[in-house]
């Protein structure tokens, strides 16, 4: 679901790791995109196809709600970009070890 947005917005997604209660991505996206919006359009966009496709889902989560509102973002540079790519990728392994 999330590469078909990537394709209607016009965002790359270089990485990826969904974990079991968030999702860690780097995205390369236009400038006149906030922030803020990308992730209201992500977030809201899920949110409709999983309740369309699992109406169930809606009464087992407290208040109806998929996500929680908050978030973290940071920008990166050229140089930064490897060291959050490597930090996404091995999200994954860390959870397996817990």
């Amino acid at each position: 679901m999330l590469y078909e947005l990537a394709e209607e917005y016009k965002f790359r997604i270089l990485a990826m790791e969904v974990m079991p209660d968030h999702i860690h991505l780097l995205l390369d996206c236009k400038p006149q995109f906030f922030i803020s919006g990308m992730i209201k359009i992500m977030k809201g966009n899920l949110a409709r196809q999983l309740f369309l496709s699992h109406p169930e889902l809606k009464q087992e989560l407290w208040g109806g709600h998929l996500w929680n509102p908050s978030y973290c973002a940071v920008t990166v540079s050229d140089r930064s970009r490897d060291q959050v790519m490597a930090y996404i990728e091995g999200q994954k392994e860390k959870e397996k070890r817990k």
